[in-house]
């Protein structure tokens, strides 16, 4: 298969595109790095991945900033950065997507463990997350083409508790390889509107 992970060069997308270049070919997409440059937050920069990467048989997200802030001093634009880049961003995916990719072709989409459990500092993220999640429930009964969707949500990483232990106090961290294999999973199997929860 060809697979576009986006956020492939992150930690989650490293250890996604590690575990998946043994049996495909992959490609890495990223604001920065990778071997495609692409901004989810724009329409257009999605649309010409589509138009410029031909036969793309699985698209994965890995990516989708969010603002981490006490409620009450949370602005309706720092919200909008969530809003923006993990909800609309990752939707924009998948809408413009589906009319690009291959028959029989998914998509894979990240969420997180915030949406189940919050957090304090943690409610932008945690509506981008829901909002997500719905979404991908919800596109899997209308997607055609047998094109599948589902999303993974994985708890704090254990490579990432260094930047971000202090806000998950008392959560059970996972390494990234198993949050790898729940893509690997929605990949390379048949389910679809699956939440894979990686707690």
């Amino acid at each position: 298969m060809k697979i576009v992970i986006i956020g492939g060069t992150g930690t989650i997308g490293k250890a996604v595109a590690d575990r998946l270049k043994l049996d495909h070919e992959v490609i890495t997409a990223s604001k920065t790095n990778g071997d495609y440059k692409l901004d989810i937050t724009s329409k257009a920069s999605i649309e010409q991945m589509y138009k410029d990467i031909p036969d793309i048989d699985a698209v994965i997200s890995t990516t989708g900033a969010s603002h981490f802030g006490k409620l009450s001093e949370l602005t309706p634009e720092q919200n909008e950065i969530a809003i923006e880049s993990k909800l609309k961003g990752q939707v924009n995916l998948v809408l413009i997507g589906q009319h690009y990719i291959n028959e029989g072709g998914s998509f894979t989409l990240t969420t997180g463990i915030m949406m189940d459990d919050p957090i304090v500092n943690g409610t932008s993220a945690a509506m981008a997350n829901g909002g997500v999640a719905s979404f991908v429930q919800s596109a899997a009964i209308e997607l055609k083409r047998n094109i599948r969707i589902n999303t993974v949500s994985p708890s704090v990483l254990e490579e990432s508790l260094g930047k971000y232990g202090k806000f998950f106090k008392g959560f059970n961290p996972v390494p990234a390889s198993k949050v790898a294999n729940a893509y690997v999973k929605s990949v390379e199997g048949a389910q679809t509107g699956q939440v894979y929860r990686v707690y």
